[in-house]
């Protein structure tokens, strides 16, 4: 990976000022020990979980290990304070587009050297890069998930419809749909909902961001990316009734109860809209028949380009035991925990592993959307882009009908604000 000639603050300055950098784990004694791994949402089924402590704890006789279930929301600010203080967890989940942030800083173990025993060359490359800095190996693939949408068999037919081959048509689509069910979404698409943004800017030849030498240079305000905001636009003020300043948590909720039509969701969302239907988890299995999915499709056909969702893994820096985390990562990055994985909707950490996710419907729409899945800019500070709130300011505002061009020139200097800094 291209190690950037730039001083990188935020999140990745705040830990490497806090010692990260040089800190590596103190040595503690291995005996009795207790084990904290951070994992972020419900998207780890409970089956691995367990299996995970299970497995850990008979095979290291006395020591314990301890999963600390984190929210997305303030994850960054989260990590950058517990990474670098003295009660670190061991083991952290981050997101792939998150990661940088802390691999640059310093603030996970180097696991050059265990590549090979981790997986090699059959963990996810995409993930391998992300978890990478500077040539040195520092956050494992945890798991991985294309966008695909999700229908209503029984409003598809009733509409006339069927399964768009193209961009347009999954637009005219939805609006079809809305059209003809007054008050429920042809597309649930909730305004801070940027991740869905991004195949309409991109199917359209548009970009976020590029570097340019050693600096990055925002897209957003470009002919090819207003372009697809414009369509970005269309969609959620014509075919969707969700909250303009909503967010994109508990899909399945509009699923179940009938006004979302068509939503557009991780892979793994399947597995919320079929659990039992009771106050944690508000699923309707009953609606299995009537379930259906597909790869979005790009502009001229096939699968678009869809955002690359997932996790990455890594040791922390201040780990007080090194040797036992490393253990609950192999235990983690094992055939069986990454099986579980598959069997429920998530691609897993292995390339060796994708047969694991059947041959069903699911399956096939995740094959589709993962040849085509790109990630966001591979910058150290594009962490403090999502924490900062402009994205999802920014399609707040195109929710709620704002001028385009003027919210994208806008957003293209807090962007290059904080990558340049």
């Amino acid at each position: 990976m291209r190690k950037l000639g730039i001083v990188a603050l935020g999140a990745a300055a705040a830990l490497t000022l806090a010692g990260c950098a040089t800190s590596g784990g103190t040595g503690a004694s291995e005996d009795g020990a207790e084990i904290r791994v951070w994992l972020v949402g419900t998207d780890t089924p409970d089956e691995a979980r367990e299996y995970l402590v299970d497995t850990f704890e008979k095979e290291n006789p006395g020591s314990t290990l301890v999963i600390e279930e984190q929210a997305w929301d303030g994850l960054v600010d989260r990590l950058t304070t517990s990474l670098s203080g003295s009660d670190s967890p061991d083991v952290v989940e981050v997101g792939n587009t998150q990661a940088a942030a802390f691999t640059s800083a310093g603030a996970f173990l180097d696991l050059t050297d265990e590549y090979e025993n981790l997986g090699g060359d059959d963990l996810l490359p995409g993930f391998v890069e992300a978890g990478s800095y500077d040539g040195k190996f520092y956050a494992a693939p945890l798991y991985s998930g294309s966008r695909l949408v999700f229908y209503k068999k029984d409003a598809l037919a009733a509409a006339g419809l069927t399964v768009p081959t193209t961009l347009d048509e999954y637009i005219s689509n939805a609006q079809a749909l809305a059209a003809a069910n007054p008050g429920k979404s042809g597309i649930w698409w909730p305004g801070q909902d940027w991740y869905n943004a991004l195949p309409y800017i991109w199917e359209n030849g548009g970009e976020i961001a590029v570097a340019d030498g050693e600096e990055w240079d925002a897209q957003l305000s470009s002919e090819e990316s207003l372009a697809g905001l414009a369509q970005v636009q269309e969609v959620m003020t014509t075919a969707s009734s969700a909250p303009k300043d909503g967010n994109e948590t508990s899909p399945e909720v509009g699923f179940c109860d009938g006004t979302s039509l068509q939503l557009s969701a991780p892979s793994w969302v399947k597995w919320s809209i079929l659990a039992p239907a009771d106050a944690e988890a508000p699923g309707c299995p009953d609606q299995e028949e009537n379930l259906g999915v597909y790869a979005l499709p790009g502009m001229d056909g096939g699968a678009a380009q869809v955002f690359a969702g997932g996790s990455n893994i890594g040791i922390s820096a201040k780990s007080a035991h090194p040797e036992l985390a490393l253990s609950a990562l192999e235990i983690i990055l094992s055939d069986e925990f990454q099986t579980i994985y598959g069997e429920n909707g998530l691609v897993p950490a292995k390339l060796s592993l994708a047969d694991t996710l059947g041959t069903d419907e699911v399956a096939k729409a995740i094959t589709a959307a993962a040849g085509n899945a790109k990630l966001t800019p591979a910058s150290p500070n594009w962490a403090d882009v999502e924490a900062s709130g402009i994205l999802t300011d920014l399609f707040v505002n195109i929710a709620q009908g704002g001028d385009i061009k003027a919210l994208a020139e806008a957003a293209d200097e807090e962007i290059e604000a904080i990558l340049n800094s």
